[in-house]
């Protein structure tokens, strides 16, 4: 799958509610200590590495965003993911466009959240 191929949504293109019906999961594909410096509320965090042996969390009957730091590894996972048969989109210019968009963002690290 080449990447103008690769299903695709941008920051803009998702609710502010993400609890909200109807709302897609996401699904964080950054390191553990990108997660701890700042995610978003309610995604899921598997890292890249852990994928395939994770993959029974990633449910099938709903709309799945992935998402990293830029949009790179994360339009890797959506291209597998896709190929597997998952409904899912990559989230493009990932966390940084999300923190630039002034989107709500959490933090484990006990600080304000920031994109690694």
């Amino acid at each position: 799958m080449s990447s103008d191929q690769i299903p695709a949504v941008n920051v803009d293109d998702l609710p502010a509610d993400l609890s909200a019906a109807g709302a897609p999961l996401l699904v964080d594909v950054r390191e553990p200590d990108e997660w701890s410096a700042g995610h978003i509320a309610g995604a899921l965090h598997i890292p890249m590495g852990e994928l395939a042996a994770r993959l029974d969390e990633v449910p099938r009957e709903q709309d799945v965003v992935v998402v990293c730091r830029s949009g790179r590894r994360s339009a890797a996972v959506t291209t597998y993911l896709a190929q597997g048969g998952w409904q899912v989109r990559n989230l493009t210019d990932g966390m940084v466009a999300w923190a630039a968009r002034g989107r709500p963002m959490i933090s484990e690290a006990g600080s304000a959240p920031t994109v690694l």
